[in-house]
């Protein structure tokens, strides 16, 4: 494996854990969506299906969640 490689397997990491410390949901919703785009990039190097389904899965959850916040929020 590239040294690369493992460097966005650790940023991918931090991020994830570092949306979990967010009192805002939107906020953690929306580092943790990085976090996971990150993992699906990092599971693409690997290469690894089990890292990358898992974290798209996560990905489309966070957005539904965030459109829906979205939605909440506007005014039309």
């Amino acid at each position: 494996m590239n040294n690369y490689t493992e460097y966005i397997g650790y940023l991918a990491s931090l991020l994830v854990l570092v949306s979990f410390l967010m009192k805002n949901m939107t906020y953690l919703r929306l580092v943790n969506t990085l976090g996971c785009l990150v993992f699906i990039a990092y599971g693409a190097l690997l290469p690894s299906i089990p890292i990358i389904i898992t974290n798209a899965a996560i990905v489309l959850i966070n957005s539904f969640y965030l459109l829906k916040i979205r939605k909440k929020t506007s005014l039309f």
